[in-house]
């Protein structure tokens, strides 16, 4: 199975939001895109759908960044592919051009197995295994302090070159 680009990039915002995480820091989209090679665009569309789905926190203004919620911070890989992905057959059966083969086939209940097992073998890990103890390099990383929604924000520190 492979995934979309949008999938990949949104697990790939997960881990620099959790490597971050470890020192406290919050970052941006645009040292998301940096650190993972792609589109502050595509990004920001990735990071958008996570914050609808509550996985990431996005605080806007001069104390703001990205960071993960504690549903982010303990969702399991295979639940987080399952929502960016969509719940999308492997193959199209009966798409616009349906199969002759359809009505006896059993290779679709196959492949709808195989995408389980791969799911649920996902699903044994959280955002923090993919991670673990080491950071992860961020680019233009805005070192702040994780911020609690009644606190004051604190003076950005900018490591942009």
């Amino acid at each position: 199975m492979q995934l979309t680009r949008f999938t990949d990039l949104g697990l790939r915002a997960m881990m620099l939001l959790a490597s971050a995480e470890q020192d406290g820091r919050r970052v941006t989209t645009g040292a998301i895109a940096g650190s993972a090679a792609a589109s502050e665009h595509h990004i920001a569309k990735a990071v958008s759908r996570l914050v609808d789905l509550g996985m990431v926190n996005s605080q806007r203004g001069r104390g703001g960044g990205l960071s993960l919620t504690d549903a982010g911070r303990h969702a399991s890989v295979g639940r987080l592919i399952r929502e960016l992905e969509g719940d999308k057959e492997v193959v199209d059966c009966a798409g616009d051009n349906p199969c002759p083969l359809l009505p006896s086939c059993r290779l679709r209940r196959a492949l709808a197995d195989a995408k389980e097992a791969f799911y649920s073998a996902l699903d044994e890990h959280v955002v923090s295994d993919l991670v673990g103890d080491k950071q992860i390099p961020l680019h233009s990383l805005i070192s702040l302090p994780l911020a609690f929604p009644d606190e004051q924000p604190s003076p950005i520190e900018r490591t942009d070159s």
